[in-house]
């Protein structure tokens, strides 16, 4: 993604939302004396600079940006209006992030959930118009783990005696075609435990629902998936990690020719399949591990998900010859649209003849 995509010198319509970095403490009151480093041309141009009132920061950005050796990170700066444009049609979201006080869906609690709602384009995959925004913490009525509060910032002094404005969510949910989270899996059984609403909408995840291995990505960490754009930004906290989210999605995906936005919203509109491989040979298990299968500890069944009909047949069609030995037999397959999708609900379960 070209950043200049969030620039409002490209969209004079858009409006920023300025966000001041986090003041640090020193670690130390010693004074240490700072080892001389070499310094490379294009540094050395842009450090006299940094004593110039007359250069702005992004000037010297820009000096470092145009040197091969060097990358340029940009704090993020959420947008919150969006250019309106000739539309052929929208499909309204909301971008949801929650901080919760662990990973246990049945023990922990939510204490804090950000929701974006905004439209989008479905010509452009692009946003238009307003983005309308809720943050609000939550005491989960549980101390908060000293783990928790060191990679959130969320003490249990925030959010004592306070509580989600359900009104205010209910509100922006109102009218939203999908619900769009990094993590749908874990966001979304939390999300319906607290507010069944969620329970009605269909859900996307940008984490499971993009091949970012396949984009060219390394990682599909969120953070990492901002720093390729150029962004940084305070991870951790619901509503920044919503709009980096946001940033990430609407940059046109490498490997395609459209947004990751985009490519959501086609997915949400197919179903996936969970195959189980029932009653699959012993001896079949390293085969099945190698092919990308997982275990169900609990159902003690090897299983796999499958993005559409097609590839549902073929992993049939290699479980068949691979597995069961051209014998006769009989699998499991879920099928999940985006109703259930993500949730601890079950699909519409199926059996399929091999």
């Amino acid at each position: 993604m070209n950043n200049d995509l969030l620039s409002s010198d490209l969209f004079p319509e858009i409006r920023i939302e300025p966000v001041a970095p986090k003041k640090r403490a020193l670690r130390s009151n010693k004074t240490a004396t700072p080892a001389t480093p070499s310094v490379s041309a294009p540094l050395a141009a842009a450090v006299p600079m940094l004593a110039s009132p007359a250069v702005d920061a992004e000037s010297m950005a820009a000096t470092l940006e145009a040197h091969p050796d060097y990358r340029v990170l940009r704090r993020l700066k959420p947008c919150v209006q969006w250019p309106q444009g000739a539309q052929q049609g929208v499909i309204r979201i909301a971008v949801l992030d929650t901080e919760t006080t662990g990973l246990d869906q049945s023990k922990d609690r939510i204490m804090e959930l950000a929701l974006l709602r905004v439209d989008v384009d479905t010509a452009t995959g692009l946003p238009v118009g307003e983005v309308q925004v809720y943050d609000g913490l939550e005491d989960p009525g549980m101390p908060i783990p000293k783990e928790v509060v060191a990679i959130t910032g969320i003490t249990d002094a925030d959010v004592q005696g306070q509580r989600l404005d359900e009104d205010r969510i209910a509100q922006l949910l109102e009218g939203v075609d999908v619900v769009i989270a990094h993590n749908a899996g874990f966001d979304r059984p939390f999300c319906e435990a607290r507010l069944p609403r969620f329970r009605q909408l269909n859900w996307a995840c940008s984490f499971a629902d993009i091949d970012w291995k396949a984009q060219g990505r390394g990682s599909a960490k969120l953070e990492n998936l901002a720093q390729a754009l150029g962004l940084f930004y305070d991870a951790h906290r619901a509503e920044m990690d919503c709009h980096a989210l946001l940033a990430v999605l609407v940059a046109p995906l490498p490997a395609e020719s459209h947004t990751g936005l985009a490519h959501l919203l086609k997915a949400v509109q197919k179903p996936t399949y969970r195959l189980q491989a029932t009653s699959a040979p012993f001896d079949a298990k390293d085969k099945l591990k190698a092919r990308g299968y997982r275990w169900n500890a609990d159902q003690k069944v090897w299983h796999t998900r499958l993005d559409d009909e097609t590839a549902l047949q073929l992993e049939c069609d290699w479980l068949k010859a691979n597995v069961y030995q051209q014998r006769s037999a009989v699998v499991h397959v879920e099928k999940l649209d985006s109703a259930v999708k993500y949730s601890s609900r079950p699909g519409e379960v199926l059996h399929r003849q091999l």
